[in-house]
């Protein structure tokens, strides 16, 4: 890809973009996926700054916004958006920036925490399917059903309130859980849901440097919390786990991408660039207006040209 300054970026240069960074990013085979062959720091060879991403980011969201203006005109489409990664790897900040642009009444956001009495009455993925977008929509799950083979997997004691009959933290119990999800997932997208998967890959240091300003900064000490140290003393149990669930669940019809995190602004624009990349994907149009409601636009257009106030 030509250099190219934010203010020249056209739609052909931001598909081109898009595609790019999608291929980069994508895990396409999950057998053979290793987790430390994707670099966090990472920017897929742009030769662009950070005041020239935000601006490209910009540009991108307005784009985005006339993708998501077809997927809720034609109504025949949805997409699910997941976001993965250990605390302070920018999933909340993805979301509000990437998503700033379009329209609020057509996305919904559900933030999964641990599950209540009653969803562990339930199977696994029984609140996830409730909050899955209808027809037209974007849901956006800030962690989701990936908790219950990251979270529980590095911490199996959990399992105990799940109400679980059969042997559980076994070999078979994971790779069905794995199956499940994959199986929920393909059913979503044969039920024309577009499934795309983020993990905000952010690298140790960089999550370090992130805790300690929320520490030393008065405005974000709400943020902090005791459990984020605590995730660091199992950190690789939860890259082991991370990469054990892309492996096994990374598929055509619900893709993981590997997103550079340890840059909020190129995870962002990653982000963006795979979201505008598989709603291209749809190949939507403006729908057809009924042969009526057609024959009738010229009398209406009549109608208000001739208001006089």
């Amino acid at each position: 890809m030509k250099r190219l300054k934010s203010s020249e970026y056209k739609p052909a240069e931001l598909r081109e973009m898009a595609a790019r960074l999608t291929k980069r990013y994508r895990v396409t085979d999950g057998d053979s996926f290793r987790l430390s062959s994707y670099d966090p720091r990472d920017k897929a060879g742009l030769e662009i700054s950070k005041k020239e991403g935000k601006a490209l980011l910009r540009r991108a969201k307005s784009y985005l916004s006339d993708l998501q203006d077809l997927l809720s005109a034609n109504a025949t489409s949805s997409m699910l958006i997941v976001f993965q990664g250990m605390d302070a790897a920018g999933k909340d900040g993805t979301i509000r920036h990437v998503m700033s642009g379009v329209n609020p009444q057509g996305v919904s956001v559900t933030s999964f925490k641990q599950p209540g009495p009653q969803a562990l009455l339930h199977g696994f993925l029984w609140r996830i399917h409730q909050a899955a977008p209808a027809a037209g929509r974007i849901g956006i799950f800030n962690r989701s059903q990936y908790e219950d083979v990251l979270v529980t997997r590095v911490h199996p004691e959990q399992l105990q309130h799940e109400h679980l009959p059969g042997k559980i933290n076994t070999e078979d119990f994971w790779l069905g859980r794995y199956a499940d999800i994959s199986n929920f997932e393909h059913y979503l997208s044969r039920q024309g849901t577009v499934v795309l998967k983020f993990f905000l890959n952010i690298s140790k240091k960089e999550q370090r440097k992130r805790l300690l300003s929320r520490l030393n900064t008065p405005e974000k000490q709400w943020k902090f919390s005791p459990s984020d140290l605590e995730g660091r003393n199992y950190w690789n149990s939860y890259q082991d786990a991370y990469q054990e669930a892309v492996r096994h669940t990374s598929k055509d019809f619900a893709p993981w991408i590997v997103v550079p995190a340890d840059r909020k602004w190129f995870a962002r624009l990653v982000v963006i660039a795979c979201v505008i990349d598989a709603l291209e994907q749809l190949g939507q149009t403006a729908p057809d207006i009924s042969p009526d409601m057609r024959g009738a636009l010229d009398q209406y257009r009549t109608a208000l040209m001739q208001e006089t106030n």
